[in-house]
């Protein structure tokens, strides 16, 4: 009996021995700085993109819209495993989409703001989901990124720092101290880390199957584009041996994100490439929004502590000032 109980813990022990890695993984206690960082910026591009389609609302979801409801309904009626039912693709009266646009965007301003998070966090979500799942064929790269993090912003405690409900948490019982840390945190920002991480790879593995990327003038006809062309950077024409070390070096750098991101050692080599590549598209190519919501992204690859101490070491600054 002795040794069927010994047997039992030792199976036991190395029950958690083996889990407890991915565990501490997901699960870990962390502060709220990055996540916090993330929801002003994502807060405040869903209220700008709102913003932008009620500039020109009825033409993007009126009765006479580019894509009125029963083109929608027609466009979604094949695909049997389509999941993207909204609301607003069974509304034509006006007065409804604007206020659910100026809904969504007052949750978005809030959300940046951290007030009431989890309620605004929540509802900013679902108010863009389905203004996007209504924006079929008009959407952009902006849209999903934005949607991907205000979905795990919902998971987290990020308006525990940096928000209106941390200023007025302090004024009721105190400052939120590092023992806020809550395994939410790190939950949800584990999703976005693995999200990117599928982007990238996918993005690397669909250039490989173009020719441009092969013979390396990819990176060519992306600056001859006058679509996206904001700087004249057709020089690169000239040096065609520049040009294809640039265009063999963003796929190297995207198949390898997945596997390089994680090591410390090489952690800073691949965020300073992320911040070189989604500059070069917000600058040269015109994506300002896009190529700053995927550095947005990148931010959750920043440790929460490093955050946590430099908003101190500024503080302190300051009130020493």
């Amino acid at each position: 009996m002795q040794s069927l109980n010994k047997l039992s813990d030792d199976q036991g022990s190395s029950w958690a021995d083996h889990w407890q890695p991915l565990l501490d993984f997901f699960f870990q206690p962390s502060c709220s700085h990055t996540l916090a960082l993330i929801r002003i910026f994502t807060g405040s591009m869903i209220a700008y993109i709102h913003l932008v389609w009620m500039l020109d609302l009825a033409a993007f979801m009126g009765p006479h819209a580019l894509i009125d409801n029963a083109f929608w309904h027609a466009l979604h009626r094949e695909q049997v495993l389509d999941a993207k039912w909204t609301y607003l693709a069974l509304i034509d009266s006006m007065p409804l989409i604007w206020t659910h646009e100026i809904m969504a965007m007052v949750a978005g301003l809030l959300l940046a703001l951290g007030f009431k998070t989890r309620l605004v966090s929540i509802l900013a979500w679902f108010l863009t989901l389905m203004t996007v799942h209504r924006m079929t064929g008009m959407l952009f790269g902006l849209d999903q990124i934005v949607i991907m993090l205000s979905m795990y912003l919902c998971i987290g405690r990020s308006g525990d720092s940096w928000s209106v409900d941390a200023w007025l948490h302090r004024r009721s019982t105190g400052p939120l101290e590092m023992a806020q840390a809550s395994w939410s945190n790190t939950f949800a920002t584990r999703w976005i880390q693995l999200h990117l991480c599928v982007i990238y790879l996918f993005g690397g593995i669909g250039k490989m199957r173009g020719d441009m990327w092969w013979d390396g003038s990819a990176m060519w006809y992306s600056a001859a584009a006058y679509e996206y062309q904001s700087w004249d950077l057709t020089w690169i024409g000239y040096s065609p041996m520049f040009a294809s070390i640039l265009t063999h070096m963003t796929v190297f750098w995207e198949l390898g994100y997945c596997a390089l991101i994680w090591p410390k050692w090489t952690r800073p080599m691949m965020l300073g490439i992320a911040l070189l590549v989604h500059s070069g598209i917000a600058i040269f190519l015109g994506m300002i929004t896009f190529g700053f919501m995927m550095m947005v992204a990148n931010l959750a690859f920043v440790s929460p502590k490093l955050l946590f101490n430099g908003s101190m070491f500024f503080s302190k600054v300051s009130r020493e000032r």
